[in-house]
This record gives C-alpha cells, sequence and structure tokens, in this order.
C-alpha cells in the first residue's frame, strides 16, 4: 500500500482541478501537502488567494495537514520564495509536483508579443527555478520525487493545434524530465512527469458526467511521489482510466553505410514497415 505518511509534498497549481484533486489525494494518504496556487486566471491574469486557502482548508477538516502557499510562479524569486517557505516550516521537501500551468489559443502567426515569454514563465521557466531551488535539499536528503507536467501537445503533432506556445513550454518539461532524471539517480531522486487529459477549466470540448475527471488522474500522481515509484525519466499518460507509460523510442532503425546518398536515407525511410 502506497503510504505518503511523514512526507511534505508541494503542489503547484493545487487550488482548482487537477492540483486540487492531487493534493487531496496526497493528504488523504498521509502527506502534509503544502498548497500553492496564486489564483491566477488561465491566461495568467489576476490573483486570487481564496482557491489555495479553500483547499487547505477542505484537507484540514477532513482530518488531513496542509498549508497555504500563494506565490506568483512567473518569476525567479517566487519559485524560490516558495521553496524556502515550505523548507522554513517543515524543514524538508520529498516531493514537489509543478502542476501550475496556463495556456492561451493562438497559432504562431496569431500569437500576441508577449505570449510566448509569459507562458514559458510559468510552464517552464517555474520547472526549472523550482527544481533549481529544491534540488541541493534532495541532494542532501539522499532522496526526492519531482513530477512535472508535460501535454500530448508537447509531445506530438496534433492536426489542428492552435496551442503554439504551451506546446513549446509542455515540451521544454519533457526535456528538464530527462535531464533531471539522468542527474539525480545517484542521489535517490526520481524525476518524471504526468500527461494528464482532464476536463478541467482549460478544457475545450463538452464531456459527459464523470467524463475525463480530474481525480481519475491524481492516482499516478501519488505513485510517482512515492517511496514505491519503480522508474525515472518516464511520462505517464492518464485518460479517463486509459493509462500509458511513454518513452522515446526508435521507431525503425538500419545501418546504410558511411557513404549513404539522400536517396538512400529517403526509401529506407519510406520503406514499408514489415
Amino acid at each position: 500500500m502506497i503510504d505518503l505518511a511523514g512526507q511534505v509534498i508541494v503542489v503547484t497549481g493545487a487550488g482548482r482541478g487537477l492540483g486540487e484533486s492531487y493534493a487531496r489525494l496526497l493528504a488523504a494518504r498521509g502527506a502534509h501537502v503544502a498548497v500553492h496556487d496564486a489564483g491566477v486566471a488561465r491566461d495568467g491574469s489576476g490573483m486570487d488567494p481564496a482557491p489555495a486557502h479553500a483547499v487547505a482548508a477542505a484537507i484540514t477538516d477532513a482530518g488531513g495537514r496542509a498549508s497555504v502557499h500563494v506565490q506568483n510562479l512567473a518569476t525567479r524569486g517566487g519559485c524560490e520564495d516558495l521553496i524556502g517557505e515550505v523548507v522554513a516550516e517543515h524543514g524538508r521537501i520529498d516531493a514537489l509536483v509543478h502542476n501550475a500551468g496556463i495556456v492561451r489559443y493562438h497559432g504562431i502567426s496569431e500569437a500576441p508579443m508577449d505570449e510566448y515569454s509569459v507562458t514559458m514563465a510559468i510552464n517552464a521557466d517555474a520547472a526549472w527555478w523550482l527544481c533549481r531551488a529544491v534540488w541541493p535539499l534532495m541532494r542532501a536528503q539522499r532522496y526526492g520525487r519531482i513530477v512535472l507536467t508535460t501535454s500530448d501537445f508537447g509531445l506530438r503533432a496534433i492536426e489542428g493545434a492552435d496551442v503554439a506556445a504551451y506546446s513549446v513550454s509542455k515540451g521544454a518539461q519533457f526535456g528538464l524530465m530527462n535531464a533531471l532524471a539522468g542527474e539525480g539517480q545517484a542521489h535517490g531522486i526520481l524525476v518524471n512527469a504526468i500527461c494528464p487529459v482532464a476536463a478541467t477549466r482549460i478544457f475545450r470540448r463538452a464531456v459527459q458526467p464523470q467524463e475525463l475527471t480530474a481525480a481519475s488522474v491524481a492516482p499516478g500522481v501519488a505513485m510517482l511521489v512515492s517511496r514505491e515509484c519503480p522508474f525515472t525519466g518516464h511520462v505517464l499518460r492518464s485518460a479517463g482510466g486509459d493509462w500509458r507509460i511513454y518513452q522515446v523510442t526508435a521507431s525503425r532503425q538500419a545501418d546504410l553505410g558511411r557513404d549513404a546518398s539522400p536517396e538512400d536515407v529517403l526509401e529506407w525511410a519510406t520503406r514499408p514497415v514489415i
């Protein structure tokens, strides 16, 4: 049984949707959850501490343990302040789940001038600064779990996609996962990513009741932050009960020799797979 008793786990963007579901389940499994949420709109504007306070209150009312943190993660300072605040309060961090993210719906030609920088600040840069801040602590502990958040939009081509900046930011977290998974193995730190498909406030198509719920993703995150997690450098995709593990693999391979021509490469690349 996965038991998180005694562990301190930071969940960013935990005031609503996926993050709230993660926080509630981790607390139910015994963790002290550092509930972070700056209370921004889905495009990153505004700030409201109420969602973080509401989730933390619900956890404590249910007999769990939670603290509230409302830093703006769009800056390096905000990320470092969050990690520092949690450490000051609890003395350790066993796991970090970077769930906070924003999305704006534009292709590359239609995106406003600030779209790339604003999206990257929360979705990708914050992941870097949070990991950088918590890394020395986890190395000293010789233990840690980090869960980043990627997306199908950042992992593969989706026809008709109109979230260019978002796709780049989610692909960046995949790259960071790979880098830190390799770096962390010698120090007892496992780094994976969740690829959630859930009907949260950024989801656009109509869904049926109980379809693609955030709660259906949370068990995967609970496994990834646990001591029982069996791997590092993997993407765990969850979509309404459908689970998949992603890794980069070669789809085809051949030795074409040192003198291969462009035509040789084309013929090999288009050859039917038997």
